[in-house]
């Protein structure tokens, strides 16, 4: 097993002593309130899915990672972890000082201690980021809206954010390596998806348990796209599949409480180093992992990977080709397995198999399996009807 980014799982979950120490005063703090990306990045810091992050960037992490993606000490990290405040709100804070963090309901969930207070170019930011200044683009659009005004420090979390759903599926990065120890699996294969399984997904997964001692499907759960299915409804797609069509006994499923970037190249290898630190030798790269419209060229997911040793990434990547179905091969096969022509192939859009299921069409076997349909089709129908789409 790879050892965690930076060499160090980091832990920024207080104690019981400590966190009596601060309850006891935290009446005394200022506080802000988190939106619920803020709460998701507090949390995967805090648990040490981030490592080898404890806490939000400061201006120089933050200035490294935009133009080299790298931390100021030289380690591989592509994506700004930051807590944008807006400028009046800033003023009230001080360096040194440790902030409350609030959720919604005004329940402290950590600290801030505050480090640096610094301002920020967000045009600049989407355009090294997000390789756009579109406001259309949903990461970008969500920069812009943000305050213009960043605070830096370590974190300590008081208490975990609440799980209310797939509470038997949440796992920390030290519980799936006590895992993977536990089964004795040397080579554990990282699976990433905010869509639902189908069977191109499939393909992929079962030709990568052919040369890995176990698969770790790990579907992000944090918000999404309005326009992305629905987390409950990918997540029983999971179970029904591993129920009826893997060995239970070389899979795990864990949900991911990030939230998306859609930063394409570079979220892939935020991705990847989230997982090398849940405990994975590899991890699986699409064709277009974490895209969104037309931002991104088709394969500058993958390339990324190229400007950088893999000893820096840490953990292996795995390219694969889109995945369809051959009718002369008689199954799944990929532009590098198959010879046919594209008269053979059976390819599915996203938009066509969302028709379908709008219309309650079960998509054909060779896309997806029935009971996989099935539910689509029910969770769909209830998400459209609450959206009035």
């Amino acid at each position: 097993m790879r050892q965690p980014h930076g060499g160090k799982l980091i832990n920024r979950i207080l104690d019981k002593d400590k966190r009596k120490l601060i309850k006891d005063k935290i009446f005394l703090f200022k506080s802000i309130m988190l939106n619920k990306r803020q709460i998701s990045d507090l949390e995967m810091i805090a648990i040490g899915a981030f490592s080898p992050l404890e806490g939000f960037m400061n201006k120089e992490d933050y200035e490294n990672v935009l133009y080299n993606m790298r931390l100021a000490n030289g380690l591989v990290w592509p994506i700004p972890i930051t807590l944008p405040v807006n400028k009046d709100e800033a003023k009230r804070f001080e360096k040194g000082e440790d902030i409350a963090l609030l959720d919604e309901f005004g329940t402290v969930l950590g600290v801030l201690h505050l480090d640096e207070i610094y301002q920020y170019d967000k045009e600049l930011e989407a355009e090294k980021v997000y390789k756009t200044k579109d406001s259309k683009h949903p990461g970008v659009n969500i920069l812009y809206s943000q305050g213009d005004v960043l605070l830096s420090g370590k974190i300590s979390l008081l208490e975990k954010p609440k799980h209310t759903e797939f509470t038997n599926y949440y796992l920390t990065p030290e519980e799936t390596r006590k895992i993977f120890n536990e089964k004795g699996w040397n080579t554990i294969v990282g699976f990433q998806t905010r869509n639902p399984i189908h069977r191109a997904h499939e393909y992929i997964q079962k030709c990568a348990l052919e040369i890995f001692d176990g698969l770790f499907l790990h579907p992000i759960v944090g918000e999404t796209k309005s326009d992305d299915i629905p987390a409950d409804i990918r997540m029983k797609c999971y179970e029904v599949l591993i129920e009826n069509y893997y060995p239970k006994n070389r899979v795990i499923l864990a949900i991911n409480p990030a939230y998306m970037r859609y930063a394409g190249p570079r979220e892939a290898i935020f991705h990847a180093i989230i997982r090398k630190n849940y405990g994975c030798t590899h991890f699986i790269v699409g064709r277009d992992h974490a895209g969104v419209g037309n931002y991104y060229g088709p394969y500058d997911a993958q390339q990324i990977f190229k400007k950088f040793k893999e000893e820096e990434i840490g953990i292996t990547p795995l390219f694969f080709e889109n995945a369809f179905y051959c009718k002369k091969c008689g199954g799944m096969a990929s532009s590098k397995t198959c010879p046919h022509s594209e008269d053979e192939k059976i390819i599915f859009s996203g938009t066509k198999v969302r028709q379908m299921l709008q219309d309650e069409k079960i998509p054909p076997l060779e896309f997806t399996r029935p009971e996989i349909a099935k539910i689509l089709i029910k969770g769909m129908k209830q998400k459209w009807t609450e959206y009035n789409i």
